[in-house]
């Protein structure tokens, strides 16, 4: 593939900006309501990194090529100052994971792309681009891909990881034989979007940048992920869940080995419960790792991170924050190794924190109702990061200092510009908190979208809109979903009920072996509380969401009759017969206990279905064919069961899709949907 030069591309793109800055201060005027073809427009701004020097940082965009009905995304680049941009790839797949070699001359990546009409790969392979543009090559052939890719610190390799080949991966056209039958001996025998698995596994490789040799690193009968240079370039930590059977426990310990091949590795830590949530991070100075240790293995679901440091040479780990008040990720040192980056989850927004290396109170460093995400260092000490509030688009911002605020404490700047245009004609819903009080005395706290247009003293129709997990959260961050609702005059409201993150480790376990009870109680004291504010008109009521929220959906009109509408998405209700068919076998027995020893905890976890007969609300069902995540089966059942009461209702199938919806026009059908049947039964606009 070939490239415009970057001087080009520079002046081009700066251009087009300029042009598009103009513009808009007409466009103000003329903003109008968002509509379901514009989410088309939105380019999605993620996979950031830094170059060493602090210059540049690169980033991917991703945005529907709505011809190929596909996802596409290409890599950019922009100046530290935001005023230059670079588009470095044009190819119509998807590009991935842009990182620099730490001699700052290349850019590596992942890509699906051929390099030949008879090129017969599949999957991602690694590429490395110049940086100052021309033609990409690739390193990788191998079957069963390559990602997650690493520089060493010379610049001369990368660490990847990569599937077990499947031994039919290359066997196509008419020749190709039927599909042999899938034969499973292992625990966990299937996940979401990688079907039904046999003894494929994830390892670790070396690929040389100079000759494309590939070496493997790392093997046996489990997985092994988030591959780490040490700093002098000799070793790599990485996380495995190694043990007699890996796929029946939730454990996972941080590991190093030697960067050669044939090397043995040894555990650093030894906590039982999983060390997956972040890369393991070293210190400048290569003498300790810093990662992030999760809750004991029962709390599958409900999972908050300690930020640990452990000797790289092995001991004891010190614990930074205490995961019983906050919950934290992506830690990242400062170049000093005096202290700690990272995103502290907090109440509704994600901030940028920091806390010293040897111990101390952790210090929020951004302020203001926001989502700040993937903080990148550089080795001059700026820190660039993706941040989004309630009504701007996710974007790269440089973290610098604020003025005339306490040390430490960092503004955001905007480096990247790709939503400018985009948002500069829409007219957005207002964001803001919305609190609370449960019957029982919880303080709740929601997110509540005004409907475009708002006036103080209208009642609205109200889309009571669920989130999953249940262990996320709603925050302050652009919801679409939520923006597409207040465009058609609802008011939507956001309930992070008990069980949902931002707030202390009892909150968010307090749903534990006891689903559809306390979210319950305060969703519907959610919908109370904006009733009696008199946002809500009482008599149009919706409800809907997607996977737990789904479920939830199910539990609340299963509950009370007065939503007149809801959308369940990707839910379940008899949840035993989930058992066996989704992929969180080892879940249900850390949680409930397998059906046959505890029936009546699942009975308990089961009864909007067992209460089919009280829901008296129209409901749209949703699933997707090949979702291993909650299976189409959750949604058929409680489809079939108000067909049997009498209660209109509808199923909707999304064809050879998973849990998260890859078809751009299938995502612009499930949103079109919503919109109909929310319209049909609660009409939009005011009364």
């Amino acid at each position: 593939m070939r490239f415009r030069s970057p001087l080009h591309a520079i002046a081009a793109t700066s251009m087009a900006l300029a042009l598009s800055t103009i513009a808009l201060s007409g466009q103000d005027r003329a903003r109008r309501p968002m509509q379901v073809a514009d989410v088309d427009g939105f380019r999605d701004v993620r996979d950031l990194d830094i170059a060493p020097d602090g210059a540049w940082v690169a980033y991917t965009v991703g945005l529907p090529d709505v011809a190929r009905d596909k996802d596409e995304g290409d890599i950019w680049l922009s100046n530290w100052a935001g005023t230059e941009h670079v588009r470095l790839t044009t190819s119509p797949t998807r590009e991935s994971q842009p990182r620099f070699s730490p001699d700052g001359q290349w850019i590596a990546f992942v890509s699906s792309r051929k390099s030949g009409d008879d090129d017969k790969t599949t999957g991602g392979q690694i590429w490395v681009l110049g940086r100052q543009g021309g033609e990409a090559r690739r390193l990788t052939t191998r079957k069963g891909g390559a990602g997650d890719v690493r520089w060493s610190p010379d610049s001369t390799r990368l660490v990847f990881v990569g599937d077990d080949p499947d031994p039919d991966e290359d066997k196509t056209g008419a020749d190709k034989p039927p599909k042999k039958p899938i034969v499973i001996d292992r625990y966990g025998f299937k996940r979401d979007r990688e079907g039904y698995l046999v003894h494929r596994r994830s390892h670790l490789y070396l690929v040389n940048v100079a000759s494309g040799a590939v070496e493997a690193l790392t093997s046996g009968d489990w997985d092994d992920s988030l591959p780490a240079w040490s700093p002098d370039g000799q070793r790599i930590a990485f996380v495995s869940g190694r043990g007699t059977d890996a796929d029946r426990t939730n454990d996972t310990n941080v590991f190093v080995v030697d960067a050669r091949a044939g090397a043995e590795p040894h555990a650093l830590t030894t906590w039982h419960g999983p060390d997956n949530q972040a890369r393991p991070a070293w210190s400048p100075d290569g003498s300790s790792i810093a990662y992030l240790q999760s809750s004991e293995p029962k709390l599958f679901a409900y999972s908050r991170k300690t930020l640990a440091v452990v000797p790289a040479s092995g001991g004891t780990p010190k614990l930074l924050t205490d995961a019983g008040t906050i919950d934290v990720e992506a830690p990242a040192w400062t170049p000093d190794g005096t202290a700690l980056y990272l995103i502290a989850v907090i109440d509704r927004a994600r901030e940028l924190a920091r806390v010293p290396a040897a111990g101390g109170p952790l210090v929020p460093l951004t302020t203001g109702r926001r989502v700040v995400r993937n903080p990148v260092v550089a080795r001059d000490g700026r820190v660039a990061v993706i941040a989004t509030t309630g009504t701007t688009a996710p974007e790269v911002q440089g973290a610098v200092a604020a003025a005339g605020a306490p040390d430490g404490v960092r503004a955001l700047s905007a480096i990247s510009h790709q939503n400018d245009a985009w948002l500069a004609g829409l007219q957005l819903g207002a964001v803001e908190d919305f609190d609370f009080t449960s019957p029982d005395g919880t303080k709740v706290g929601a997110v509540l979208v005004k409907p475009v247009g708002y006036q103080a003293d209208t009642r609205y129709p109200l889309i009571l809109y669920v989130h999953g997990g249940p262990n996320s959260q709603d925050q302050h961050e652009l919801d679409i979903e939520s923006q597409l609702f207040a465009a058609r005059g609802y008011a939507v409201l956001n309930v992070n009920y008990r069980g949902s993150a931002g707030r202390d480790a009892a909150f968010q376990t307090a749903i534990y072996a006891d689903w559809g009870h306390s979210e319950v109680v305060d969703l519907l004291a959610g919908v109370d509380a904006a009733v009696a504010k008199g946002i809500a008109d009482p008599a149009r009521l919706g409800i809907g969401g997607w996977s737990y929220g789904g479920i939830s959906t199910n539990y609340t009109i299963a509950t009370d009759p007065r939503f007149k509408a809801a959308v369940s998405g990707a839910g379940s209700s008899l949840q035993h017969t989930m058992y066996g068919t989704d992929q969180y076998v080892l879940q249900y027995n850390l949680e409930m206990g397998p059906p046959w020893k505890n029936p009546e905890v699942w009975m308990k976890v089961s009864y909007a279905f067992f209460k089919a007969d009280r829901i008296k609300t129209p409901t749209l069902f949703m699933c997707a064919e090949a979702d291993f995540n909650v299976p189409c089966a959750g949604a058929e059942q409680m489809y079939q069961a108000l067909r049997t009461e009498g209660v209109e209702t509808q199923l909707v199938v999304y064809p050879g899709q998973n849990h998260t919806l890859t078809v751009p026009s299938y995502r612009r059908d499930r949103l079109q949907r919503y919109l109909d049947w929310f319209g049909k039964h609660l009409g939009g606009g005011t009364k």
